[in-house]
C-alpha cells in the first residue's frame, strides 16, 4: 500500500536562494544523516529552461536528470544501498519532484514545492515536502512501515531540516558574493 508523508519547513531566505538550494544535487548527500554516508555515484545533468531574470542560479536538476546515490541503509552497517533517482518535474522557483526508478523502496516520488510566506514580518519561503512511498513486500511492506519506516521517514526530515538551518545561510552567502556589484 502506498503511504504519505508530508513536512514543511519555513527558511527566512527569498523563494529563489531556496529552489536554488533544493534544486542543485549536490546538496543532497550533507541533508542526509552523517551515519549514511551519502554520496552521488553518478549524476547525469539535464539543464532545466532558462531561470525567470533575475535569478541568482543559472544551474538546476532539469526534467530528465538521473542520480545514482549511494548510502548505509541502516547505522552501523558497512553495506551500501544504490538509489537511482530522475526527476520528471521541474519548474524555477514553484516545485520540483524526483522519482526512484530503482533503490530501496517499491515506489518513491518526492515533490518539494516552495513559496514566500512571510512570518511575524520577515520575508521566507516554506517549503513544502509531499512524499508518497510504499515498501516492498505488500503485506510485509506495510508492516515495516508501520513498524520503523514511518519513523525513519519522519527522523531523515528532522535531521534534513537541522541541516538546511545550518546550510541555507552559507549558501545564501556564497550566492551573494558571486553576484556582480
Amino acid at each position: 500500500m502506498r503511504h504519505n508523508f508530508q513536512a514543511d519547513q519555513w527558511l527566512p531566505f527569498p523563494v529563489p536562494i531556496v529552489f536554488a538550494f533544493f534544486a542543485n544535487p549536490q546538496n543532497l548527500p550533507p541533508l542526509m544523516p552523517y551515519w549514511q554516508r551519502a554520496k552521488i555515484e553518478e549524476l547525469r545533468l539535464i539543464a532545466p529552461p532558462a531561470p525567470p531574470p533575475g535569478s541568482p542560479v543559472r544551474l538546476g536538476t532539469g526534467v530528465g536528470t538521473t542520480m545514482i546515490l549511494s548510502f548505509r541503509m541502516l547505522p552501523g552497517l558497512p553495506i551500501r544501498m544504490n538509489w537511482h533517482a530522475l526527476i520528471p518535474e521541474f519548474e524555477w522557483n514553484d516545485h520540483f519532484c524526483d522519482s526512484q526508478t530503482s533503490g530501496p523502496f517499491q515506489y518513491w516520488r518526492h515533490c518539494h514545492t516552495v513559496r514566500e510566506e512571510t512570518r511575524n514580518g520577515i520575508a521566507g519561503t516554506l517549503v513544502h515536502d509531499n512524499v508518497d512511498y510504499e515498501f516492498p513486500g505488500w503485506l510485509l511492506g506495510d508492516l515495516a512501515n508501520w513498524a520503523a519506516g514511518r519513523a525513519q521517514i519522519r527522523y531523515i526530515f528532522r535531521f534534513r531540516h537541522r541541516q538546511t538551518e545550518k546550510l541555507m545561510p552559507l549558501f545564501a552567502a556564497n550566492l551573494a558574493s558571486r553576484q556582480p556589484r
